[in-house]
């Protein structure tokens, strides 16, 4: 009774010294836990002195956004004039730079509102993979969290009219890139994590539009986990990441290149597509099964949006437009609760910290707004410098990158889930 009393009094003493550095594990990818955007910390609507905790001036300037693991930040920039790509390792205590990786690159020509570093890495216990493209080489790289590189894969030419942007997720032992260019050949991958071997490769219909969504996992009751991929020309594709098998498909939903990425609730998928500067279509779709396919439950094209990425909450679909209209429907439906327009216009996604959704619109100013049936605007505060990124937000911090610094805003830790 002695050893069992002493045992479960170790355990709980434990408790408080394992929660942080677990809590502070949960955005390892774009938009974080499984792509949703969603945490249930608390922040002011309105950033000032007293909340931002640190700020720190990267190297290089890019779009891609933070990711973390413990209290370690991870975020890429790149010279704007010269293309050399560096790492970087953040402290996310105090915003100190740990360590910094460079590598050579040369200039080309892509999107004016690109950058040389767009894509998202992502981080698991023992690695960072960061991928990096020019027009003769798209490549994946992993690196310990201490910056040793591990392994280095090439994927041949990359072919696309604006640049690259596409972002890997890590499920279980497999990195998932995706290769959806505008060259002869497209694919998707799976890639050992530990060796950087291909595993599989898996031949995609070619489009004219080269789409950078990152997949999110779904995991039908009883099954096993399945990647969910958009492209314009094969639509939904429900792939198993551990073989590059196709299970299910929903094709023949877009007339448009996927950009934002796909979102999963309450046993639904939902994904949109554009072109220039305008959404066309938001497609809600049921996933299907190895002998059914994906089943479209309701479509809309109006106000959908183009490059940000939806959140879904509480039965709502929060729709954060690129000219900053902003629509919150029901997830059943498609059905428009309320739409309103908000300052400025976007390439960033939103994100949900407790009831309140932040964007960033382009020239750097975060919104606040209600996550809720209805509208309220809560904030506006502008840092000053353009933003095309994403926030990042773990163990009671969010974490914005704007085109050539880092911010650390303070807020509440909340631990329900």
């Amino acid at each position: 009774m002695k050893s069992c009393f002493w045992t479960v009094l170790a355990a709980l003493m434990l408790l408080p010294l394992a929660a942080p550095l677990a809590s502070a594990q949960e955005w390892t990818r774009f938009r974080g836990p499984n792509g949703t955007g969603i945490s249930s910390d608390s922040f002011p609507t309105h950033f000032d002195d007293k909340s931002i905790a640190w700020k720190v001036t990267l190297p290089g300037g890019g779009h891609s956004s933070p990711v973390l693991w413990g209290k370690k930040i991870f975020v890429t920039c790149a010279n704007d004039h010269t293309a050399e790509r560096m790492i970087l390792c953040v402290d996310a205590t105090n915003g100190s730079i740990i360590w910094k990786q460079q590598i050579e690159s040369h200039t080309y020509r892509q999107n004016g509102d690109n950058s040389y570093a767009t894509s998202t890495p992502c981080v698991d216990a023992d690695h960072l993979y960061v991928c990096w493209s020019t027009p003769e080489e798209l490549s994946l790289a992993a690196f310990t969290h201490d910056g040793k590189k591990i392994w280095e894969q090439q994927f041949g030419t990359f072919i696309s009219q604006h640049g690259s942007g596409q972002s890997p997720i890590v499920e279980g032992n497999i990195v998932l890139l995706t290769d959806l260019n505008e060259g002869p050949n497209s694919y998707i991958f799976g890639i050992d994590r530990n060796t950087g071997k291909i595993l599989w490769k898996a031949p995609r219909t070619r489009s004219d539009k080269f789409s950078p969504a990152t997949p999110c996992i779904y995991t039908p009751a009883g099954g096993k986990p399945e990647a969910v991929f958009l492209s314009k020309s094969e639509g939904f594709l429900g792939i198993d990441p551990q073989t590059g098998k196709t299970i299910w498909q929903a094709p023949g939903v877009f007339d448009a290149r996927p950009v934002g990425s796909p979102v999963l609730s309450d046993g639904l998928i939902f994904g949109s597509c554009g072109d220039g500067p305008y959404g066309h279509q938001l497609v809600a779709v049921r996933p299907g099964t190895d002998s059914t396919p994906g089943k479209q439950i309701w479509r809309t094209t109006d106000s959908t949006p183009y490059v940000p990425t939806m959140v879904a909450k509480d039965g709502l679909l929060f729709c954060w437009g690129d000219a900053g209209l902003v629509l919150c429907r029901r997830q059943k439906t498609g059905e428009i609760v309320w739409q309103q327009r908000v300052p400025g216009s976007y390439y960033s996604s939103p994100v949900c910290a407790g009831n309140i959704l932040y964007n960033i619109n382009k020239r750097g100013e975060v919104v606040a707004i209600a996550a809720s049936d209805n509208f309220l605007l809560l904030g506006q505060t502008p840092l000053g410098e353009k933003c095309h990124a994403t926030p990042a937000i773990a163990d009671g911090c969010m974490y914005i990158r704007t085109y050539t610094h880092l911010y650390c805003i303070k807020g509440k830790r909340n631990l329900a889930r």
